[in-house]
């Protein structure tokens, strides 16, 4: 049985937050060409891993490492910019850990797994009792300390964060099959049939990729994964399949420690992988009373927050009139004789007089020209749309010149525009 920690302090502070920040998010589209998906734009002035991180920080974790591994320059300049200030003589700590072939010189890190194992002799140096393992690619608000807390308290050799959902959407996730008592009795990774959950067949448990382990018995799975030639060296293929198999695994559900503000009905976590699922889960926020609440002073996100002055609208005369309705706007725009309407605006972006731009997700420094028509797109940055453009009206159109999705999402990015103007 796990010991609870000395001097009554909160469980936290002697745990490390380790976040797997490595993965593309492929199906993201351009959007990952240049940058890894926890390093991509949320909300206004975040980007995503600004959640886990928070989190983390909110929870009372003073110890985190953010292993980095594709295309990681933009996240890394980001964390050193929003997140560098820890302090080791408060027993703070905050390291970055691309894949720097330090066990052997043709390894990068091969799975989530992995990455953690190569990075052992620096996580030893801080002596953490706990370790949290944290993907870095998902929008929520969760109390860490309480899922600790479980861990502790049952004993378990695991605790793996889960969530509820409709039984058949589980398909795409690990999904754990538990008995009345929230032990994990197998973990099924995508299954075509998923387990209900004891008492509810309509629903199912499926991972959130959050796991909570003792360190030393962590690093001992570890080493004893890296010497099996036949792992894929991944937490949800490998690690825990086999500590649920030979060990204690326990299943901490979300809506336990999940943090809600009075403005949110539900317990809010989203998976914004897709295109689609990006732009719904931004335009969400533009909503009067939206389903996840960034303006929680209780629970703020914390992210690296550029020096700019207010967002700004110009011009008061019929048919070109700055203004926003339903929208977010963030610092340094301006708004010149243009309208918004159930947009959101990320640092910097410009929208010029005629310009009408609805149902969009506008990322930093993007320039909207002249008499441009901007309909359920996502702009990427940096972005220059030309005067006169219409983006978001004529599907033909716009598979032809752009990415457009299923569901009429439009995507733009810079490369698009210039082969258009070629």
């Amino acid at each position: 049985m796990n010991a609870k920690p000395y001097n009554n302090a909160p469980i936290s502070r002697h745990a490390m937050a380790y976040v797997l920040a490595g993965g593309r998010g492929s199906r993201l589209m351009e959007l990952t060409d240049r940058r890894a998906k926890p390093a991509v734009y949320f909300g206004g002035k975040s980007r995503i891993i600004d959640f886990a991180l928070s989190n983390a920080l909110n929870s009372g974790i003073r110890r985190m490492a953010v292993a980095t591994q594709y295309k990681a320059h933009s996240l890394i300049r980001h964390l050193q910019g929003g997140w560098n200030f820890f302090r080791p003589e408060r027993n703070e700590s905050f390291d970055i850990l691309p894949a720097s072939q330090r066990v052997s010189e043709d390894m990068w890190y091969l799975g989530t797994a992995d990455a953690v194992y190569q990075n052992i002799d620096i996580i030893e140096g801080y002596e953490p009792k706990y370790m949290v393992i944290l993907a870095g690619d998902h929008i929520y608000k969760m109390d860490y300390e309480k899922m600790l807390q479980q861990h502790v308290d049952e004993g378990a050799d695991v605790t793996v964060g889960c969530l509820e959902v409709p039984r058949m959407e589980a398909v795409g996730f690990g999904v754990m099959h538990i008995d009345e008592n929230d032990r994990i009795h197998s973990f099924l990774e995508k299954p075509s049939d998923p387990p209900s959950m004891p008492g509810k067949p309509d629903r199912a448990l499926a991972s959130m990729g959050i796991y909570v382990f003792d360190t030393k018995f962590l690093f001992e799975e570890l080493r004893r994964d890296a010497a099996n030639p036949n792992s894929q060296h991944d937490f949800g293929k490998d690690i825990i399949p086999h500590i649920v198999q030979h060990g204690k695994a326990i299943a901490h559900h979300f809506s336990d420690s999940c943090v809600r503000s009075n403005f949110e009905q539900q317990a809010y976590w989203r998976d914004v992988g897709t295109v689609d699922a990006y732009w719904e889960a931004n335009i969400d926020l533009t909503a009067v009373v939206p389903e996840l609440d960034l303006y929680d002073r209780d629970w703020p996100i914390w992210t690296n927050s550029e020096i700019t002055p207010p967002a700004k609208f110009v011009h008061d005369v019929d048919g070109r009139r700055g203004m926003a309705i339903t929208s977010l706007v963030s610092g340094g725009c301006v708004v010149s004789g243009a309208s918004l309407r159930s947009s959101l605006l990320f640092t910097g972006v410009r929208v010029n007089s005629w310009a009408k731009v609805e149902n969009a997700v506008v990322m930093p420094y993007v320039h909207i020209g002249r008499g441009a028509e901007v309909y359920n797109a996502v702009i990427d940055r940096g972005v220059q749309i030309p005067e006169g453009m219409v983006i978001g009206r004529d599907p033909d159109h716009d598979a032809h010149r752009f990415r457009r999705t299923d569901k009429g999402i439009v995507l733009v990015t810079q490369k698009m525009i210039d082969r258009i103007e070629s």
